[in-house]
């Protein structure tokens, strides 16, 4: 549906920056944690389904993953997200060629029905994920594609053997989306997950009720002795920024895991003071617009290409930092990180340069060129206030100034992702997140074979320049082929056009303890150390 009356972006920009910014508030050391209470925590949208193997949305992990296990995790207390520790996995070891990971896997634990977990569960969920049977959606079954066997030689042992070794292979089994399945479940209906819940995780799923609420109890069986610390939580759905945080600030909810504006984290600064703590984070997300190539005029490059140089990112990255969940310009990794792009290597790219002028004086000659120049199509956006309204209205005021008409239609999450997945859209505003900041994570999104390759580009060249990357050992050489697949991705086919990276703001009640903020919306959610100050 298109909502009408949306601000232009000009006045909602203006709207917006008459927060004043005021210091954010410390985060207080943790005491002796205190067993009991109920976390209340807000979630901006409703899961599509329950099924993690599927999906990639925080609307369903959020509410979800602390039902669950996955086989490896990173350490809750990590800030940067990338320290991985055992969770059903007891311990591991490795083969010198790097190319044998075995693990064994805690006994003793169950699932919420009583029944005992075995490495036959946790290999039928891998399979799952892997090698998904007919009619399963897996959306990282591309991120395997290294695994040559997977065998539970034992009750307690998993072994992963793979077609050659892969720097990223522990980073991708300490994906949070990785949940432990039933493989008794899965043999006799295989979508089951999508709309049941049921594992081996802290807490155990009680009931769900759209467009209000989910709730989960302690489960007191839990093989990690004396976690939860909670006796439970509930989920409130909230679409609306402003209802979340008089939530907040009212008391009603503890805590949004996702991410607020500068300019609410300043507004609950002031009116709660010590009764708000501000953790932040870069974020391991970025928001640009996805074109159809399965349609015209999308197909062409050059109006691909006359897109993404429409806009002016430096400008925009000043006027939305201050507005939402975006903040720095950025290539195929997040700034500051190992594998990320210089900025002098991110001008030479297509719409990263300085010159916005010039840059916008091509673009339409190039729609001219393709018989484009009166351009007019419906930008598919999610019904999220942050920061996919926001970005989107910024977009269309970009692609207006070369020319370029553009409605704004906003869907409900469930909506938007039936939407990409069935190719129903000509441009649609989409948001690569991934939890880990690892290349070979963060970047199966626009491989060919991809499930989230929603415009449905084939582009074999870049699947061999992942594959290389991928299983390089030397650094330089992985940074040089990393280019190349940027450049490709951004410059030379434009099969995704790059907006900006997130910035992660999580304001919450000081009563919230032991929750450690990431780079990621998806880690660090089963709430299993998460406690209660009164």
């Amino acid at each position: 549906m298109r909502r009408p009356g949306r601000p232009s972006f000009a006045v909602l920009t203006c709207l917006l920056l008459v927060a004043a910014l005021v210091p954010a508030a410390g985060a207080a050391p943790d005491d002796k944690p205190r067993a009991g209470g109920e976390l209340v925590f807000i979630v901006a949208a409703e899961p599509p389904s329950f099924d993690a193997h599927r999906e990639e949305t925080f609307a369903m992990l959020h509410p979800g993953a602390p039902q669950y296990n996955t086989l490896m995790r990173v350490d809750p207390f990590d800030r940067t997200g990338t320290k991985f520790v055992g969770d059903l996995a007891e311990s591991w070891t490795i083969s010198a060629d790097r190319r044998t990971y075995t693990f064994k896997v805690r006994q003793g634990v169950k699932f919420h029905d009583g029944s005992l977990m075995t490495s036959r569960d946790v290999k039928a969920s891998y399979d799952h994920i892997i090698s998904p049977p007919p009619g399963v959606v897996s959306s990282r079954k591309a991120t395997y594609q290294s695994v040559e066997s997977l065998d539970a030689p034992a009750p307690d042992t998993v072994v992963f053997r793979l077609k050659y070794p892969e720097a990223s292979f522990m980073a991708a089994l300490a994906s949070p989306w990785n949940w432990i399945y039933k493989a008794d479940i899965l043999a006799r209906d295989p979508r089951w997950y999508e709309k049941n819940v049921m594992g081996t995780g802290p807490f155990k799923f009680v009931e769900y009720v759209r467009g209000s609420h989910w709730i989960a109890k302690k489960n007191p069986d839990y093989w990690d002795k004396g976690k939860p610390y909670l006796d439970g939580f509930r989920a409130i759905f909230i679409p609306s920024s402003s209802a979340q945080v008089a939530a907040v600030r009212g008391e009603r909810a503890h805590i949004q895991f996702r991410g607020f504006t500068p300019a609410d984290r300043d507004n609950l600064v002031s009116a709660v003071g010590k009764k708000i703590t501000v953790q932040e984070s870069p974020w391991n997300c970025s928001i640009g617009a996805t074109p159809n190539e399965q349609k015209k005029p999308y197909d062409d490059k050059r109006v691909r290409r006359a897109l993404t140089l429409a806009l002016d990112r430096w400008e925009g990255s000043k006027a939305l930092s201050r507005i939402a969940l975006i903040k720095e310009v950025a290539g195929i990794q997040v700034p500051g990180t190992p594998w990320a792009t210089p900025p002098a290597e991110l001008e030479k790219l297509a719409g990263y340069g300085r010159d916005i002028t010039a840059a916008r004086a091509e673009a339409r000659r190039l729609l001219k060129e393709a018989g484009a120049e009166n351009l007019s199509f419906t930008l598919v956006n999610r019904a999220v206030p942050q920061p996919y309204e926001p970005f989107g209205i910024w977009l269309i005021d970009q692609w207006r100034q070369i020319g370029v008409t553009v409605k704004h239609s906003v869907l409900e999450t469930s909506s938007w992702f039936q939407a990409l997945r069935n190719g129903e859209f000509e441009v649609a505003v989409t948001a690569p997140c991934n939890s880990i900041v690892e290349p070979d994570l963060d970047i199966h999104w626009f491989l060919t074979t991809s499930p989230v390759n929603y415009g449905k580009h084939k582009d074999t060249v870049m699947d061999d320049l992942y594959a290389r990357q991928s299983r390089t050992l030397d650094p330089d050489e992985r940074r040089r082929l990393l280019r190349q697949f940027e450049k490709r991705l951004y410059d030379e086919e434009i099969h995704f056009i790059m907006g900006f990276q997130w910035h992660r703001i999580i304001p919450h009640s000081s009563k919230v303890r032991g929750w450690t903020i990431m780079p990621s919306h998806f880690l660090n959610q089963q709430l299993d150390t998460v406690w209660l100050a009164e």
